[in-house]
């Protein structure tokens, strides 16, 4: 147990340092959140009218076909946002990699490049969604725990889409078919890499929220309450930092991934690191 945490660690140091030499890596998450708000903001006003009249007809029923399709709508676009620029954060960490100097331009350009293939790729991701939420909405509990399963064994499939995406010049499909080909070829079927990450980052959130929390009650205790509120967004600031980073981490990790699965080898992580990260089933 010992030794898989520290290889969680080492793992993420890795990547952390990665980040540490390209810190305008953050942007590529930052501008997917931004993107994302406008669209749907540009969406959503004209459709207020729709849903404030779906609210009074079906209250909170969400198995009204008409929200299922809003649903498939907001899935399509939220997929294609993310996956454009996880593209471009993929196709930059890639090129580092490979000795390669690239920037923000140079991503966006490559990800552009693939923007059919990415929004096809995203339709394909916003049905499949569509459809175990439809399932687990009217499953018993055995029927969302294999929903559930379903779900997790989409995500293991797809884990190394973005980085054949960047890298090759393959439909949706076929992206697939390649990241489930990568997966099985280096490792087994087991992810725990991206995991160690995810608790790492968990770890310092919950920190910061409750160093936030004392603080902030610190304080407004001493009827200081100006300075309260800077504090309390000064916290709000860091944990969207920390939440960036995160992205920003699990991109570079999923890129290094693919470069080992793919026989190459990376300047920035060790293979024998990258090996730990996908264990075979026992």
């Amino acid at each position: 147990m010992f030794e898989r945490f520290a290889r969680r660690w080492d793992l993420a140091g890795a990547c952390w340092r990665l980040l540490m030499q390209d810190k305008t890596l953050l942007l590529f998450p930052l501008m997917s959140l931004f993107a994302l708000g406008v669209i749907l903001a540009t969406f959503a006003v004209p459709l207020l009218p729709l849903f404030a009249y779906l609210f009074v007809a079906h209250g909170t029923n969400t198995q009204s076909p008409i929200m299922y399709v809003l649903l498939f709508i907001f899935y399509w676009i939220q997929f294609s946002v993310v996956i454009f620029f996880n593209t471009a954060l993929v196709e930059v960490a890639l090129k580092r990699f490979d000795g390669k100097a690239a920037g923000i331009a140079d991503g966006m350009r490559c990800a552009w490049s693939r923007i059919g293939i990415i929004v096809a790729y995203a339709l394909i991701a916003a049905t499949v969604g569509i459809i175990l939420r439809y399932i687990a909405e009217r499953a018993g509990m055995l029927g969302r725990i294999i929903v559930g399963l379903i779900g997790f064994a989409w995500s293991i499939a797809t884990a190394l889409v973005v980085p054949v995406l960047a890298a090759q010049d393959v439909g949706p499909v076929e992206a697939i078919q390649r990241s489930v080909q990568l997966i099985k070829k280096a490792w087994g079927e087991d992810i725990i890499g991206g995991v160690g990450i995810g608790l790492i980052f968990g770890l310092v959130t919950f920190l910061l929220i409750l160093l936030g929390i004392f603080c902030v009650i610190l304080v407004v205790a001493s009827h200081a309450f100006g300075i309260a509120i800077a504090l309390g967004l000064l916290f709000l600031i860091a944990i969207g930092v920390c939440a960036l980073a995160q992205t920003t981490m699990q991109g570079i990790y999923s890129a290094a991934l693919y470069r080992y699965a793919d026989g190459d080898s990376t300047t920035g992580i060790d293979k024998a690191l990258l090996a730990s990260a996908f264990m075979p089933r026992s």
